[in-house]
């Protein structure tokens, strides 16, 4: 029987070895799904409460002073994209592509990811009923609640997806540099518009990181699955 000490040495080489196997799905877990997850509880609680967030007026007193006609066509733009006319028949195209290529985990991953995203984002704001911003009257008005924005969850969703699917390979970089473009530019859009608070922007936006990496973790790291690039890039049938 080990003594004391040596059972110590081996659990320790143990823990040792988990954390270099596998530290890289904790840190994806923790930076991915708690972080985002905390930061919306914070801002939710404070909507459900209808307490005043302190940053959103002055960063819309901003925008509006900010506003020319050159930044109004550019905002447009990235707000017309930015869901409808944009990022849902990508999502759509994303999907249909890689069931085509028989890619069928990923495709599943791509559908539940976005779909289950819409359906969330439809359901919060159902939930939080919070009002538009009503500081001036916006060239593009909703009629739709605020909180969260569809338009942030929608635009990382899809930033999240791909970048998760192109990470084993050498595209990765360029996906992630036209996400970084992109994403921001939506949220900039909607509060630029005065059709949204920032907090509803960073409330997307932490909902969607929340719900796409929890659902790549069970999708690719199961036990029993073949997880990772390998698998993924690996078609089924």
């Amino acid at each position: 029987m080990p003594d004391g000490g040596s059972a110590v040495a081996e659990g320790s080489r143990e823990a040792g070895g988990l954390l270099r196997r596998h530290g890289w799905k904790f840190l994806l877990l923790f930076a991915g799904v708690m972080l985002p997850m905390w930061g919306f509880m914070e801002l939710a609680d404070e909507v459900h409460e209808s307490e005043v967030i302190p940053f959103d007026e002055p960063i819309l007193r901003f925008a509006q002073e900010a506003a020319r006609d050159g930044y109004t066509r550019v905002f447009l733009f990235f707000s017309q994209i930015g869901y409808a006319r944009g990022v849902v028949p990508v999502d759509i195209g994303l999907v249909l592509v890689l069931l085509a290529m028989q890619r069928w985990r990923d495709g599943l991953f791509a559908a539940v990811a976005t779909g289950g995203s819409a359906l969330l984002n439809i359901g919060t704001k159902q939930l939080f009923a919070r009002d538009r911003p009503s500081l001036w009257e916006s060239i593009a008005p909703e009629a739709t609640y605020s909180f969260p924005s569809g338009h942030a969850m929608g635009s990382m969703t899809l930033a999240a997806v791909l970048i998760l699917l192109a990470w084993p390979t050498r595209a990765r970089w360029w996906v992630i540099a036209a996400m970084v473009v992109f994403v921001p530019m939506v949220g900039l859009s909607r509060v630029y518009l005065g059709v949204h608070y920032p907090s509803d922007i960073l409330a997307g936006w932490a909902a969607a990181s929340a719900w796409v990496v929890g659902v790549y973790l069970v999708m690719y790291h199961r036990p029993g699955w073949v997880g990772g690039a390998r698998d993924r890039q690996k078609p089924a049938g």
